[in-house]
């Protein structure tokens, strides 16, 4: 397992709670919240449940990611990437992405495997565990205005100018070369 964080390069924003029923903080992914559609047998390809807390005054929205940066890729691997959450949201349940559990308005962009919604954890068998940064974003507008087409790196750029706090957790997955 790798140690680098890719939130430190960021601005440095306060932070506020975010748990799940699904995950604990570097603990372990549920099978449920592993990849089927990856060839991961007993994969749910189900988004964590998530609750969060805290989050400052003046935010008006947010937005939930979820990226591996141990993937053996030079970019990572984007497995969720959800924005426009009305400020009002505080959980999503779990499989919320793949159903139509996220609050009206949520814009779901294609994660890295190629369509809208959530994949689950697919470390390449024998890989070494993989940390799963699940990140929910306190934004300072409504709406972002990016569009239902664009990547979650693209999210990304516009989260760099219009986050205010954040609220992570990190889930592992890690699969044998059997």
């Amino acid at each position: 397992m790798q140690s680098y964080d890719p939130y430190e390069a960021l601005p440095s924003v306060p932070a506020f709670a975010v748990t799940s029923e699904d995950v604990a903080n570097m603990e372990p992914f549920a099978p449920a919240q592993y990849s089927g559609k990856m060839g991961i047998p007993g994969g749910k390809d189900a988004s964590p449940q998530l609750t969060w807390s805290g989050a400052p005054a003046g935010t008006k929205s947010f937005a939930v990611t979820m990226y591996d940066p141990d993937a053996p890729t030079a970019s990572g691997f984007w497995h969720w990437a959800a924005f426009n959450i009305p400020v009002s949201t505080t959980s999503l349940p779990g499989d919320a992405a793949n159903t139509d559990n996220m609050p009206q308005g949520t814009v779901q962009l294609r994660n890295d495997a190629g369509f809208a919604g959530f994949v689950g954890a697919a470390p390449p068998p024998g890989h070494g565990p993989h940390r799963y940064f699940v990140v929910v974003h306190a934004v300072d507008v409504e709406t972002l205005d990016v569009p239902a087409d664009a990547t979650p790196a693209f999210l990304g750029f516009n989260l760099f100018s219009h986050t205010l706090a954040r609220g992570r957790l990190v889930g592992l997955a890690e699969v044998s070369a059997d």
